[in-house]
C-alpha cells in the first residue's frame, strides 16, 4: 500500500567487540514503525558481509558482498554484491565508466518497478521510482550528518512509497557508495588503469 511518508531521523548505534561488531542506524518512521539498519551484520564467514535493514512494516532488505576481497571491508561495496528485499532478488546494473553522476548511478529492477540510485555527495544520495501509468513514483532523499555519537539519517520522502521503496532506499546507507561519487568515479578510473598496467607487465 503507497502512502505519504512523513520525515524522520534515524540515530548512530554500535555494539559488540571486533569479534562480534555491529553497527548502524536506529529510529521510528511515524507511517512505518521502529526501523533497524545494522551496518554491518556480525561475520559468519570472512568471505561474506551483510547490511541489513528490519523492522515495523519494512519487508526486510539484505546487501552482501562475498568474495576474498570481503574481509579487509567495513561496509559492502557494489561489486559482487547480492541485493534481496522480502524474498525477491533486486536487479542492479551501474556504468562503472560512467563520467557524471548520473552516468554512474545505479538502475534497478524490484517488484517490477524500476528505480534509480544517485549519489549527491559522499553524505547523501536519492532513490528514485520511475512513474508509471498507474503511479507517478517516489523519490527518497537520504542524508548523513553529524559527527561520533550525535551522527544520524535525515529520510525525505516525496510521493507515496509502500514498504518495499523505503527498505530500498535505506538499505544503501549500510553500503560503501564512493564508487557512485565523482571523487569516487577518479579513484576506481585510477585502480583500474593502475590493476591493467600491472596484469600488462606480467
Amino acid at each position: 500500500m503507497h502512502t505519504q511518508v512523513s520525515p524522520f531521523e534515524l540515530q548512530a548505534w554500535k555494539e559488540g567487540d571486533r569479534h562480534r561488531y555491529s553497527a548502524g542506524w536506529k529510529g521510528v518512521s511515524p507511517e512505518f514503525g521502529e526501523i533497524t539498519l545494522t551496518a554491518p551484520l556480525p561475520r559468519t564467514s570472512p568471505e561474506s558481509l551483510v547490511s541489513e535493514v528490519r523492522g515495523g512494516l519494512l519487508p526486510v532488505a539484505s546487501f552482501e558482498v562475498r568474495g576474498m576481497h570481503a574481509e579487509g571491508l567495513k561496509l559492502p561495496t557494489l561489486n559482487r554484491s547480492t541485493l534481496r528485499v522480502g524474498d525477491r532478488m533486486v536487479y542492479v546494473e551501474r556504468n562503472r565508466f560512467g563520467a557524471t553522476l548520473a552516468q554512474r548511478a545505479l538502475t534497478m529492477k524490484y517488484a517490477g518497478d524500476r528505480y534509480r540510485l544517485s549519489a549527491l555527495d559522499k553524505n547523501a544520495y536519492v532513490l528514485s521510482r520511475e512513474p508509471d501509468d498507474e503511479d507517478p513514483g517516489v523519490r527518497i532523499t537520504v542524508r548523513e550528518s553529524g559527527r561520533g555519537k550525535s551522527r544520524r539519517l535525515s529520510v525525505r520522502a516525496e510521493g507515496r512509497a509502500e514498504g518495499g521503496d523505503l527498505a530500498l532506499g535505506l538499505i544503501f546507507a549500510g553500503v560503501d557508495r564512493s564508487a557512485l561519487t565523482r571523487i569516487g568515479a577518479v579513484k576506481a578510473g585510477i585502480s583500474r588503469v593502475t590493476h591493467f598496467w600491472t596484469e600488462a607487465a606480467y
